[in-house]
């Protein structure tokens, strides 16, 4: 059977002329002419990056996924092979009832009307892993159901063994095939798939982005129904909303579009910047608009996180990228440790005045956060920049935010919506707030260390061996702690430890 899929993949590589990709080195110069000979029907008038996303199309979900993973990896392949593959979409036939029934089955050892007091046969949605069916629960709540495909799993297993074998060939015959890194892209992509296949652990997502948005005027996450989930099967509230691409019925309804728009830029930014967790497949098919105007997240499969310092690093690129202060985003990268703290801070600063000074011949609505960043990782890379997966995941997110805001209202303005959140924030984070923020959530620690600092520094001018000891111990991890803390705590907690060194040295005089 792997054999077989083999051959259909060499022969749909064949059919729409992928083999450019991969002959255009000199070595491959005297196979090409033979395939142009022997293959002089093909019909190769169309651009590479449609060629290429027709034949994914035709091998098959998995194969469409990956090329919608591959869409975001902007700082690897071309920009026109990736703004093609960006509008694969990962639609399939459903799968019939009677596997429906199986799994359901399966996973709640009854049948199912004892589990749904009525299960609408046909599916509301369908992709390549799940799809998912509105029934009602045995107290009537109405409800929707999300449920693996059956066998999926070992269908996804042989392809990723496949891309696995393809990325290997690339990256050895390639003279790009090193910089390109496909066994790494294969790695992350088949990480991603897997966690698909685990229904608990988007119920999860769900659940976290829920608690995140509590209440909100802004957004409406499901409820997850934890008692009906499994690994196979996800259950949760049903949503009642308009697709976002239908903005002539969302007019028609009275919802304010110019105001949704850069709601969907603050949600955003909010997910980006205060949680450091946020919806990473914000596709138009995903996301669906309330009657009173508010957002409703739907699948949450594919989820990203940043850490407090990746926070930081697109905080401070994008501030002062727009305040044209080329030095700020240079230091940015570096005390980000995003590039090596030995480059040359004058040619960096250099480099992304040359790439980005113009940009800013365009007014700033029509700027693109995405592209932004997609020309400072393409220039930070030439000093020592590795892109890391969640900025490839958030870069993604970000260019399908701004394209479904300037498609609701083309007169968006991305940085006047973004400036004073990004603002707000770098506030919190690095000002005054801040300090006092962190002082408030270390208080009980040093409630506890305080009261013990006197019989420690009788013990040391007693010198007493073991309590010195403790007192070395104990201020060493004081210290490990501060050095992990802002700018501003770092000050703070230096001082007192100084202050406390001081007084010991003094005391012992």
């Amino acid at each position: 059977m792997r054999l077989l899929r083999l051959i259909k993949i060499l022969f749909i590589s064949l059919k729409f002329g992928l083999d450019e990709f991969v002959l255009a080195h000199s070595k491959f110069r005297f196979l090409r002419k033979l395939l142009q000979t022997v293959l002089f029907f093909r019909n190769k008038k169309q651009a590479r990056g449609e060629r290429l996303r027709l034949a994914l199309e035709a091998l098959g979900p998995i194969f469409v996924k990956f090329g919608q993973m591959l869409s975001t990896r902007r700082d690897l392949i071309p920009l026109d092979i990736a703004d093609e593959l960006a509008k694969l979409q990962d639609q399939v036939p459903p799968f019939e009832y009677a596997l429906v029934e199986q799994v359901l089955i399966e996973t709640y050892n009854k049948p199912v009307n004892q589990v749904f007091s009525q299960f609408d046969i046909t599916p509301i949605a369908s992709a390549s892993v799940a799809q998912v069916h509105f029934a009602h629960l045995m107290d009537g709540k109405p409800v929707a159901v999300k449920i693996l495909r059956p066998g999926i799993a070992s269908v996804i297993q042989k392809d990723i063994k496949l891309l696995e074998v393809a990325a290997w060939l690339i990256q050895a015959l390639l003279s790009d095939g090193k910089r390109l890194r496909p066994r790494e892209v294969v790695a992350d992509f088949s990480l991603h798939l897997n966690n698909e296949l685990d229904l608990m652990l988007e119920a999860a997502n769900c659940s976290l982005l829920g608690r995140n948005f509590p209440n909100s005027p802004l957004l409406q996450v499901p409820e997850v129904y934890w008692d009906w989930c499994h690994e196979q099967v996800m259950v949760m509230e049903r949503m009642n909303g308009t697709p976002v691409s239908q903005v002539g019925k969302l007019r028609s309804m009275g919802i304010d579009i110019p105001k949704l728009a850069r709601d969907g830029v603050e949600i955003f930014f909010t997910q980006v910047f205060r949680d450091g967790f946020f919806h990473a497949d914000m596709h138009p098919g995903n996301i669906q608009v309330a009657n009173d105007g508010r957002y409703i997240a739907l699948d949450f499969g594919i989820m990203g996180t940043l850490t407090e310092s990746d926070k930081q690093y697109l905080a401070r690129n994008f501030l002062a990228f727009f305040r044209r202060d080329y030095r700020e985003v240079a230091q940015a990268h570096i005390e980000s440790g995003w590039v090596p703290s030995d480059v040359s801070i004058d040619q960096f600063e250099t480099a992304i005045r040359a790439v980005c000074e113009p940009i800013f011949n365009k007014p700033l609505k029509d700027i693109s956060f995405g592209r932004v960043l997609i020309r400072l990782f393409h220039t930070a890379r030439r000093f020592g920049l590795i892109i890391q997966p969640q900025l490839t995941m958030l870069q993604k997110t970000l260019l399908n935010v701004e394209g479904l805001g300037r498609d609701l209202d083309p007169d968006l303005d991305l940085w006047k919506t973004a400036q004073p959140l990004l603002e707000r924030w770098m506030s919190e984070q690095i000002g005054w707030r801040s300090v006092l923020k962190r002082i408030k959530n270390e208080a009980p620690h040093w409630g506890a260390v305080l009261p013990t600092l006197p019989r420690k520094i009788d013990a040391f001018l007693m010198h007493d061996v073991n309590q010195v000891a403790e007192l070395k111990i104990e201020l060493n991890r004081l210290q490990a702690e501060h050095r992990k803390q802002s700018r501003a705590f770092r000050l703070l907690i230096t001082a007192l430890l100084s202050a406390i060194v001081l007084v010991l040295w003094q005391m012992n005089k």
